[in-house]
């Protein structure tokens, strides 16, 4: 069967199941639109919030920065396995046990303020927002190649099955899916692993193939024959290479973990548990799910840089005229080629790639000996890694069509919890929590339907043209969450002399100094050219990138916070009281459990 019609199957199945399980599983009142209805089983939540946690930037661009950055994109994996544990241990449970739907919901009755509720909502949406970009741009990426469509056609068909599931089944429809998806991810990431580190290693485990020597016989691990290929085309070794400085991989793992605790869409699946235990519980089961995932992206990544530049660099041999060889083109290159995010010229007519660091002034010098014209690799989207491996690795047609649906699957579980957490903020924490206290629980949840299709069709706007590659997108993401959120629920939590002045002026100047930042460097709402400050250079500020400066926000948020609070009235004592009464375990003397 060809790869195009199976690949029709298997992802019109697992979209058939998707919606199949929507409709069983709609949602019929706000509590289980919003927390479906508080009652799914710790493993299960786990494996829900596994999928809903690991979107496109973890199964389709992860590994893609891993193939290119090296050891540097070691950022992606200790940032956000790091920033999963910071969750689990510091706010999960205290969020569950406060017993409330929504982020912005616990910050308006912990800061005892409206306006802070506000604040709140609004951060969360610029971010979540931001976040729902990447999930499009992975979306379009898949659909552009398998299913051979433009880019925008592919956006538009990932917008519309996000909208049947995600608006119909609401919280309660988005756990039951988001647990097949992370059937489908895991399954779909695993299996072709498997089979290229038994090609390259002869070791059908990735993590250890990782670490063992090549199946040719030659004695030589992978890495260093990783290092030797990457070295002699003029790259810096693979093993050693770096994001920028050491500051800013610093700065950026940071960013990177305290956005992950600060992200609504993560923490609100703590909210769907029965008990807080369970939230602990929930927590410790997601993070084996995600570390299946987690440790095999290194060996995806690797072994997708070591393929893609053996296979470009000789080329294929075609027919033979004398004692001439013609080369040709790979296939993979040419099927990739027709969606624009691989482009090549063959500047020498020889019929092969040659790609090499080019701004490498020795190997210049070396390549121009061997009668080449220059780097003809004009553009490789890193987020075609994943999607392209399987074919440059020649597996079969069955799994090539199985990564295509689990890549889908990641895009779409996270876009529906995104979409889900903008929804509520509207719905919940400002039409009922604010401007519309009287809402009846239909209106309301017809206005959290309303919500969530215009967030898609924003999300969808800016996703076809992304300011990114995707985790690049979701990197800023985490840093307006790092900058924004995070800081006000740590101080609500864990500092009971934090009043609503310091929470309200915190949130704005920490997001307000990142959207700064980011906006100086990619343009405002990332239209080149279209700066405050005019042009100050790439990495102005202590040479940290924007994708990093999260962390530099969060610092400001804490600092201007607590600067603010100690200059105004402290929080009345009965907010002390609940700030307490959160913190005490279950069992001890004036313990509460909601």
């Amino acid at each position: 069967m060809d790869l195009q019609t199976l690949t029709y199957i298997v992802v019109g199945a697992t979209f058939a199941l998707y919606i199949g399980i929507a409709f069983w599983a709609r949602a019929g009142t706000t509590g289980e639109f919003y927390a479906a209805g508080r009652g799914v089983h710790p493993v299960a939540n786990g494996m829900a919030t596994a999928a809903d946690w690991m979107s496109a930037a973890s199964f389709i661009s992860m590994a893609g920065l891993i193939a290119f950055n090296g050891y540097g994109a070691s950022v992606f994996l200790m940032g956000w396995t790091g920033g999963y544990v910071l969750l689990a241990l510091l706010l999960a449970p205290y969020l569950r046990k406060f017993g409330k739907f929504t982020v912005p919901e616990f910050i308006g009755d912990r800061y005892y303020s409206r306006t802070a509720r506000i604040v709140a909502v609004i951060c969360l949406i610029i971010a979540s927002i931001t976040y729902v970009i990447g999930q499009m741009k992975g979306i379009g990426v898949a659909f552009s190649r398998f299913l051979e469509t433009e880019y925008d056609t592919g956006l538009y068909i990932g917008m519309g099955i996000v909208f049947i599931y995600a608006v119909l089944g609401g919280m309660k429809g988005i756990t039951y899916t988001q647990i097949a998806q992370y059937c489908v991810l895991i399954f779909a990431y695993t299996v072709p692993a498997i089979f290229i580190s038994l090609n390259i290693t002869g070791n059908p485990i990735p993590q250890l193939g990782l670490g063992s020597t090549m199946a040719d016989g030659s004695g030589t691990y992978m890495m260093d024959r990783l290092d030797q290929v990457v070295t002699d085309l003029g790259f810096t070794q693979y093993t050693t290479q770096v994001m920028g400085s050491k500051l800013n991989m610093f700065v950026y793992t940071l960013s990177l973990m305290i956005g992950t605790a600060g992200l609504p869409h993560v923490i609100i699946r703590f909210f769907t548990v029965p008990k807080v235990k369970d939230a602990r519980s929930s927590a410790g089961w997601a993070l084996v799910f995600i570390a299946i995932l987690y440790t095999t992206a290194p060996a995806v990544g690797s072994m997708a840089r070591l393929n893609l530049m053996n296979t470009i660099q000789t080329g294929e041999v075609g027919s033979a005229e004398g004692n001439i060889e013609i080369a040709k083109v790979p296939q993979w290159m040419t099927n990739w080629q027709k969606t624009g995010l691989l482009q090549w010229e063959d500047k020498n007519g020889d019929g092969r790639i040659q790609y090499y660091n080019d701004k490498n002034a020795d190997f210049a010098a070396k390549a121009e000996s061997f009668g080449w014209k220059g780097n003809e690799m004009t553009k490789v989207d890193r987020d075609i890694m994943v999607l392209a491996n399987p074919e440059i690795a020649s597996l079969p047609n069955w799994v090539i069509a199985l990564v295509v649906a689990g890549g889908l699957a990641a895009a779409l579980s996270t876009a529906a919890g995104l979409l889900l957490a903008i929804s509520s903020s509207i719905s919940h924490d400002l039409l009922k929590g604010v401007f519309m206290p009287d809402i009846s629980e239909k209106a309301e949840l017809l206005a959290g339907r309303i919500a969530m299709a215009g967030a898609i069709a924003l999300a969808g706007y800016f996703g076809l043209h992304p300011p990114d590659f995707a985790a690049g997108t979701v990197a800023i993401a985490f840093g307006l969450a790092a900058s924004s959120i995070f800081p006000v629920l740590m101080m609500g939590i864990f500092y009971k002399k934090m009043n609503r002045a310091g929470a309200i002026w915190g949130m704005i100047s920490g997001i307000g100094v990142t959207m700064l930042y980011v906006f100086q460097h990619k343009g405002i709402m990332f239209i080149p050219g279209t700066s405050f400050l005019g042009d100050l250079g790439p990495n102005w500020f202590l040479g940290i990138s924007p994708n990093a400066f999260g962390a530099i926000g969060a610092i400001v948020n804490f600092a201007v916070a607590i600067i603010v609070s100690k200059v105004t009235a402290p929080p009345p004592d009965h907010i002390q009281h609940l700030v307490e009464d959160i913190r005490v375990p279950k069992g001890a003397a004036g313990a509460i459990d909601h």
